[in-house]
């Protein structure tokens, strides 16, 4: 009897540390909503009477953001230690302080075997996407970023910046060059959702899209659930980043209806995604931003209404904490407070990829 008991306990104990066993996800999505910092958030929660897709992560954490250069980083910064590892100086495209090229995720997630992507409301060489495929000195280099895309196997991209592909002063047709690559060429989202399978560049804008509210309307979230559909196919697993540009750009603006419409816009694509992990179960969510923009603060609202009255300090970034929201697998690892390089690290070891 008293062997059986024992017995009884191993058994118990091994199936409690198997239960326990750290669980790695097989695909990472990697949200930045540019610009957003706590109040934007806040914003778009009132606006959207008291509720976000947002509240459904399971985990937060703050990262602290500095360049190397400036206190207050710029998108280029700020994504590069997300791509890479690695804090460098404003303007900076996937390359450290001394201007040396460093591996991206992406890349790193191709030579690994999985699929990649990027989406984005703005121009695909601005900034934040740029920094996951190219490596140069300045985020000016809108050409140059476009050449980058041709040195790497991305899958999916979606997004605005025909003309840097298209109408070069070196007289190169880019898109030319995608096609005999084994893209498909999308120039409206209703061409990107007719894409089903395959390798896709899509050009939603001859430069930057139009406001949500000027026109562009729901194409972050019928871009974000195409470039899903597209991914999920490879039995490996995805990379995938999708930016909500243009949240910065109402906090440049100093336009609080701005940074509203595109806060709820940018929540409607995390719901899409959030779905998506929830019915996959193996896939880690990963929402942030590069900076806060405009020194928002909401100095009155109202749920029942959506009314948000705010207020701002600057037309330009500032250096306050960023909140970091995850759902999945892995997802406990994104709380506390880190620095915005340990984004990269943290997903390196989700992926337990080695660099």
């Amino acid at each position: 009897m008293k062997n059986l008991i024992v017995l009884a306990l191993l058994i118990s104990i091994h199936l409690t540390g198997y239960s326990q066993k750290k669980k790695y996800p097989k695909n990472i999505i990697l949200m930045v909503g540019d610009g957003m910092g706590v109040a934007q958030v806040y914003a778009g929660l009132t606006a959207n009477h008291g509720k976000l897709n947002l509240e459904r992560c399971t985990a937060v954490g703050f990262h602290k953001n500095q360049a190397t250069d400036d206190f207050v980083t710029d998108s280029a910064a700020g994504a590069t230690a997300f791509a890479c590892g690695q804090k460098t100086y404003n303007g900076a495209i996937g390359v450290d302080a001394s201007g040396k090229s460093i591996p991206t995720i992406l890349e790193l997630a191709e030579l690994n075997g999985l699929a990649t992507g990027l989406v984005a409301t703005c121009s695909i060489t601005h900034a934040t996407p740029a920094c996951f495929i190219s490596h140069q000195p300045s985020r000016s280099l809108n050409e140059n970023i476009a050449l980058d895309f041709l040195k790497t196997d991305v899958d999916v991209f979606i997004g605005g910046g025909r003309k840097f592909f298209t109408k070069r002063s070196d007289g190169l047709n880019l898109a030319d060059s995608l096609k005999a690559r084994g893209y498909q060429i999308a120039n409206s989202i209703t061409e990107v959702q007719q894409v089903t399978s395959g390798k896709l560049a899509a050009f939603l804008a001859d430069e930057q899209q139009a406001k949500f509210s000027a026109g562009r309307g729901d194409e972050l979230v019928k871009s974000t659930v195409a470039t899903l559909q597209l991914l999920s196919s490879n039995k490996k697993g995805m990379f995938l980043m999708i930016e909500g540009s243009q949240i910065d750009w109402g906090g440049h603006g100093n336009d609080t209806k701005y940074i509203v419409d595109e806060m709820i816009d940018f929540d409607n694509a995390i719901g899409k995604v959030l779905d998506f992990a929830n019915e996959d179960g193996k896939t880690l969510v990963i929402i942030t931003a590069d900076h806060e923009t405009g020194g928002f603060s909401i100095i009155d609202g109202d749920f029942k209404t959506g009314m948000v009255e705010g207020k701002f300090t600057t037309g330009s970034h500032t250096g306050i904490m960023i909140p970091v929201f995850a759902y999945g697998p892995g997802a406990e690892e994104f709380s506390g407070i880190y620095e915005n390089s340990d984004i990269f690290h943290k997903m390196m070891a989700a992926f337990q990829f080695k660099k």
